[in-house]
């Protein structure tokens, strides 16, 4: 009997025991299943909220840019629009996390108690956005402005929440953190409707400086994109070691700045040459030691010489 009692025993044990199993798997294929269902969904959540978060952009930009102070202002727009996609981003992702059974309460809890820890790590990147936004605030540049910022110069393409873009004249990307850019000196060249064009000239001693300056002064006003208020200034503004030197200010419109720079540039040479008054240039002699005589290393030609040799010439 006992020989039974065990077997039987073993039997119900048994049994009882794919029993347990038995349900464990049921159990475990339903935790499956559902995960995979709210893996899907979740997923789903996703591509969906990436979809809601450009339409939602599109939608902002179309709806800002008939108000006039956006329309005006990529620089503000731009901005605006990134803070939406962001917001409707931050959304899509606590949806996905509440499908997949995470307490987002118990996430804002954690956080909160780690905020010291947190802020102490983002600080650099917190601080980008609080610079981002006092950018937009103070409004020191605007979308399409020349400005130099710790002595990287270019034109404003993008004011986003962490950084500006620039682009250089020689169409290089220069980004920079807006933290950098509030916080260094930042030229803005181009923030003004006018700006002024300076240029030094050198004579020689010997030349009528009344006369050099008249001429400077009449070839700058002559120029189309030169403005008449103010007038075109000169003055002597250096006695140099081999020259005086004398300064022309001329005032143009901001976006007629470089080339009216490079033709007065020129034009004033030009003129110079043509008043016959001389541009003298730096030379060197030779100083040599003991008693031998000083030898001139560069012989300077001036204008008087050259007409000279020129008459000699023609005459033989």
């Amino acid at each position: 009997m006992s020989i039974d009692n065990s077997l039987a025993e073993a039997v119900a044990a048994g049994r009882q025991a794919v029993a347990v199993d038995a349900v464990m798997i049921a159990k475990l294929t339903d935790m499956a299943g559902d995960f995979a269902i709210n893996l899907i969904i979740a997923a789903l959540i996703f591509a969906a909220t990436l979809f809601a978060a450009k339409w939602a952009a599109g939608l902002a930009r179309r709806a800002l840019s008939r108000i006039g102070a956006f329309r005006h202002d990529q620089t503000v727009l731009s901005f605006a629009v990134q803070v939406v996609r962001v917001v409707v981003i931050i959304i899509g992702m606590i949806a996905v996390l509440q499908r997949l059974g995470v307490q987002t309460t118990s996430i804002i809890a954690v956080l909160g108690a780690a905020s010291l820890a947190v802020g102490l790590a983002l600080q650099g990147t917190l601080s980008n956005v609080a610079s981002g936004i006092m950018l937009l605030i103070l409004r020191p540049y605007r979308v399409g402005d020349v400005v130099d910022v710790g002595g990287m110069a270019g034109t404003v393409q993008r004011l986003d929440l962490f950084t500006t873009q620039l682009s250089n004249a020689n169409n290089h990307k220069i980004v920079i953190p807006n933290s950098k850019v509030l916080s260094d000196p930042l030229t803005n060249l181009t923030g003004q409707q006018t700006r002024r064009i300076e240029i030094n000239f050198t004579v020689g001693y010997g030349e009528d400086l009344n006369k050099a300056r008249c001429v400077l002064a009449d070839m700058a006003a002559a120029h189309d994109k030169v403005l008449h208020d103010p007038r075109p200034w000169t003055g002597v503004t250096g006695l140099l070691d081999s020259a005086v030197q004398i300064t022309l200010h001329a005032w143009v419109k901001v976006e007629d700045w470089w080339q009216t720079q490079a033709d007065l540039m020129q034009g004033g040479k030009e003129a110079l040459d043509a008043a016959e008054i001389e541009i003298p240039f730096p030379h060197q002699v030779a100083v040599p030691y003991g008693d031998e005589d000083v030898m001139p290393v560069v012989r300077v030609r001036t204008v008087e010489a050259g007409k000279a040799e020129e008459t000699s010439t023609k005459t033989r």
